[in-house]
């Protein structure tokens, strides 16, 4: 009889002290999943490590990686780091012989519209979607080998989008587009404790089963006001300019079929609920 191959559970995950990392951090499961190792340029974290330099000494075997650093905001060279963060993050997966690494990429990828599957034609409406969808096209690129990348076009995540420090604010009120049929802003999101339960059964998926890209979201949109409302925060609307999008919705069933034992929250105050649970055990 063939002896059973064992393999490290350990995830090894970048961007620990972000935005996203924070409150993962904080909903990442205790007795369940693989073991994180936290990776960032500073404190608090497993390992200290900045992309570009020597890596790190007697780095441990992980079976995952799983990449949430990356670059959301300035001009376009500064986006262009996502790309070189593609060939850091592969060198990790490799020194720690990852069978899989998960990259984070965005709905940004697929510009305005609804119910967007992993099949439609990307068509970034702005610099940090095409920065995205350059950073899809290095995972693409790089040689085959024994690692399974997978690139994560992840939801808007209650806690770390644009809206959050609105909602975090104590008194302040929230800002938002209103278009010709008197709504706002629709988008999909993730509640970040669901996020987590997604990241730790990914990480525990045979790598053979990954798909090169995969939409991870609610399974059903909200609107950006129904959140403000959730949050008891009041609501201030001013007219859509005619560059704004009005919807960018993800179609979730490539992963529900995947992970069809998770169940994700669906309304704004389970999101909003979530999030605050997380910030106060941050």
């Amino acid at each position: 009889m063939l002896a059973e191959i064992r393999h490290d559970p350990t995830a090894l995950i970048t961007g620990a002290t972000g935005r996203l990392g924070t409150l993962l951090r904080a909903a990442w499961p205790a007795t369940t999943g693989p073991r994180p190792l936290w990776l960032a340029r500073r404190e608090p974290a497993d390992i200290l490590w900045s992309p570009g330099g020597a890596l790190p000494p007697n780095l441990p075997p992980c079976d995952t990686v799983i990449a949430l650093w990356g670059q959301v905001t300035g001009t376009p060279e500064d986006l262009s780091a996502n790309v070189a963060l593609v060939q850091h993050g592969a060198e990790l997966a490799r020194a720690c012989g990852a069978r899989r690494m998960l990259h984070l990429s965005s709905a940004a990828v697929y510009g305005p519209g609804t119910t967007l599957t992993e099949a439609d034609p990307p068509q970034p409406a702005n610099a940090y979607g095409q920065a995205k969808l350059a950073m899809e096209a290095a995972v693409r690129a790089l040689p085959p080998g024994e690692t399974r990348h997978c690139c994560l076009r992840l939801a808007n995540v209650v806690g770390a989008d644009s809206l959050a420090s609105a909602l975090r604010a104590a008194d302040g009120a929230v800002s938002l587009d209103r278009f010709a049929d008197d709504t706002g802003p629709l988008r999909s999101y993730i509640a970040p404790g669901d996020l987590a339960q997604v990241l730790c059964a990914l990480s525990e998926l045979s790598p053979d089963r990954l798909p090169d890209v995969l939409n991870v979201t609610a399974p059903a949109p909200v609107p950006m006001e129904s959140l403000a409302r959730a949050a008891g925060r009041p609501l201030i609307w001013r007219k859509a300019p005619e560059n704004a999008v009005q919807a960018v919705t993800l179609d979730g069933t490539s992963l529900a079929a995947l992970l069809p034992f998770l169940y994700l929250k669906q309304t704004a105050q389970q999101m909003i609920d979530d999030w605050h649970s997380l910030e106060m055990a941050a």
